[in-house]
């Protein structure tokens, strides 16, 4: 006879500083070095010896052998310089993702419904009676049986087309976004290190879109005194740098990368800490630091209203309180019909994926 034996379960106990532990601790650390693997292990180094993460079966120099191992660290020969991997990039993506927006599933492509309903791709739980013009396939004949016995009796069974009864479909659609990152100088003053979260949030809406929605699109736009695209790829490195903040010329280069999508629904992420300060005229850059510069901000409110009337609307993520620069993302977001959220660093994901997710069931038109 066949059976089976049971014996004591007796969980893996991870040891504290193992491999996994520690990988995690070091992609974060890459997120503050701006993916410098180097200056991320040093730091990884001074933690272990104020917390005593690693112990005496396993230390850093395991740590880092099995990094190499496992294809998330390449060494020159010659400097002995270490770098991060493809391997090790993606990882940070999905570490942003999990910590930002939680475990999500995969699902299969094109999963962006809007709330109309008509002859679409997925049904809902809405029933109808048949018009003409529905699909035979949506017929829900159960139902349609059901009510010709309730209609005409049982025994003399019979048919009409007033019998039949239709399931509603969810129509999919598809979504093209463009985040613009502010990465003017003062996305690191005041003691406050702005560009960390808005990169770590790029990077997990980045790999949402990747996994879950695979047929959406997002560009990614960084600004400071001129904009410029950069790729996934580009993400873990991107840092600030001495600029001013030419909003202008983000918008204009987000608004070139959206009207060459074919898809319908088409929006701007913005997240900035501040207000608009540069423009460039030719090859000389002006610029104006001081108050909120007339001339600067209507060429800035005439670029939303462009984007307005391309029925493309902007998303504003503000992380900084001072109601004087809130009062003219009051004015824009009013200029472009669309909306700004006043968030702090620590729920900036929450509210960027909470967003993205609402506009994706919608369709702009």
């Amino acid at each position: 006879m066949r059976g089976y034996g049971f014996s004591d379960f007796k969980p893996n106990q991870i040891p504290k500083g193992g491999f996994e532990e520690l990988l995690k601790l070091f992609l974060e650390l890459l997120n503050y070095t701006a993916g410098d693997a180097g200056e991320a292990l040093s730091w990884l180094n001074e933690l272990d010896k104020k917390y005593n993460i690693t112990n005496d079966e396993y230390g850093m120099g395991d740590f880092i052998d099995e990094l190499k191992q496992k294809g998330y660290l390449t060494e020159d020969n010659q400097t002995g310089e270490v770098n991060i991997t493809g391997k090790t990039e993606q990882s940070i993506r999905q570490s942003a993702l999990e910590d930002i927006f939680g475990k999500l599933k995969k699902s299969g492509k094109g999963n962006h419904r809007s709330p109309q309903s008509g002859q679409g791709d997925e049904r809902n739980s809405e029933r109808r009676e048949f018009e003409f013009g529905d699909s035979l396939d949506q017929i829900d004949m159960t139902q349609s049986i059901h009510n010709a016995q309730v209609n005409h009796g049982i025994g003399d069974f019979k048919m009409t087309e007033r019998d039949l009864e239709v399931e509603e479909m969810d129509y999919k659609t598809l979504t093209s976004t463009v985040l613009m990152i502010d990465i003017s100088h003062s996305m690191i003053l005041y003691g406050e290190d702005r560009i960390t979260p808005a990169k770590k949030v790029a990077m997990a809406l980045a790999e949402l879109i990747r996994t879950k929605y695979p047929k959406d699109t997002l560009d990614i736009v960084v600004f400071g005194n001129d904009a410029w695209p950069i790729t996934l790829k580009d993400l873990p490195y991107l840092q600030v740098g001495p600029f001013h903040t030419n909003t202008y010329a983000g918008l204009e280069l987000a608004t070139d990368l959206l009207r060459r999508r074919k898809t319908h629904n088409k929006q701007i992420f913005m997240i900035t800490d501040g207000k608009p300060t540069c423009l460039k005229e030719g090859n000389r850059y002006y610029k104006n630091s001081i108050g909120l510069d007339r001339k600067v901000v209507n060429k800035t409110l005439n670029m939303a209203a462009q984007c307005k009337r391309l029925k493309i609307p902007i998303t504003t993520f503000m992380i900084a309180k001072d109601p004087y620069l809130q009062q003219f993302v009051r004015q824009f977001t009013e200029t472009n019909g669309g909306k700004a959220f006043y968030s702090s660093l620590n729920n900036l994901g929450e509210y960027i994926f909470e967003d993205y997710a609402r506009n994706r069931r919608k369709s702009v038109r």
